[in-house]
């Protein structure tokens, strides 16, 4: 192999295996001399990848961990395992996938070659993940195509259908995505109303990146450095003006540890209550707030699959008494 460029890219491939490689074993590999492979060592030592070399008959060069991360070589197969995992992930805002993951995807999606690209499509959507119900299914391509202009600062257009259905042509500027969980939500500066707005990312269709670029606005935000931590605040910010706070009141049954494992962490973490229980066991008590819709808080405590009592607020114990009345007369149709 006498390209040199093709033959380092080579010689990483081999070295990101997870093993050592005995120098004569790379010269075979790569069809050159053993001279040859510690010339090309010695010049990825250069580019910042950090190789290792062990002496003796059954000394090698492996890759071990540095101080950045180095690009990587990944062969088809890796490519395709690796964007099938970050497409699933990315299109359930599921707990733990966050932007971060999103920009990922965009990242080697941009670089697939088509070939890939078609098999990762086409595994894609001959699975059907079993998700918990309680997030919103987006597309990948939706979420990645978003994320892609938000790095490049690229304006975009979409169609976005509000709460009521209504459906509008949108022009933005793109800054941040953010997750809370269980939604996906676009941070933008509305260009045809000239100011900020929020964006369900599920209820983003056709969107499209119109190769204008942008200089960065700030956020309408005191103090803030105009990075991903303003973006969400500001996303709080907006939010908690939407939607009514409800300060919870909750006690349970049952020990703090199986409520909090079975409680989204955005609705707060439950206090120990020892002996609280009716015949002494331990219980534990929820003292938090939420700006999530009534309807969804019910049913996440209902979820938790252990006695509950709420003390407030006053109308999520009327919608529980309600529900409860429903699923009571639902259990005995013929009752009703």
């Amino acid at each position: 192999m006498t390209d040199t460029p093709a033959r380092l890219l080579k010689l990483l491939s081999l070295l990101q295996t997870p093993r050592e490689w005995p120098g004569g074993e790379l010269a075979e590999r790569l069809d050159v001399s053993p001279r040859t492979v510690r010339r090309d060592i010695d010049r990825l030592r250069e580019l910042g990848y950090p190789v290792e070399a062990s002496r003796g008959s059954l000394g090698g060069y492996r890759l071990v961990a540095g101080a950045a991360m180095p690009p990587l070589e990944l062969d088809d197969e890796e490519a395709v395992a690796i964007a099938v995992g970050l497409r699933a992930g990315a299109g359930h805002a599921i707990e733990g996938v966050d932007e971060a993951s999103v920009r990922a995807l965009a990242k080697l999606e941009q670089v697939l070659p088509s070939r890939l690209r078609h098999r990762v499509s086409a595994l894609q959507n001959a699975t059907v993940p079993l998700t918990r119900g309680d997030g919103a299914t987006i597309d990948p391509r939706t979420l990645t195509t978003l994320a892609s202009a938000a790095t490049g600062q690229e304006a975009l257009r979409f169609s976005y259908r509000s709460g009521d259905g209504t459906e509008t042509k949108r022009q933005v500027e793109p800054y941040r995505l953010v997750s809370t969980g269980r939604r996906w939500y676009l941070v933008a500066y509305d260009l045809l109303r000239a100011d900020w707005r929020t964006f369900r990312v599920d209820r983003v269709s056709e969107p499209f990146a119109t190769g204008a670029r942008f200089a960065a606005r700030p956020l309408p935000m005191e103090g803030g450095e105009g990075g991903a931590g303003d973006a969400a605040r500001y996303f709080a910010r907006s939010m908690a003006g939407r939607q009514p706070e409800l300060r919870l009141d909750v006690r349970f049954r049952a020990p703090a540890e199986f409520v909090a494992a079975r409680l989204p962490p955005t609705l707060g973490v439950p206090e120990p209550e020892p002996g609280s229980g009716p015949a002494g066991e331990d219980g534990c008590r929820l003292r938090s707030s939420s700006t999530d819709s009534l309807e969804w808080v019910a049913l996440r405590l209902a979820l938790v699959d252990c006695e509950f009592a709420v003390q407030g607020p006053p109308q999520l114990v009327a919608y529980l008494e309600s529900l409860g009345a429903r699923l009571s007369r639902a259990a005995s149709p013929g009752k009703g």
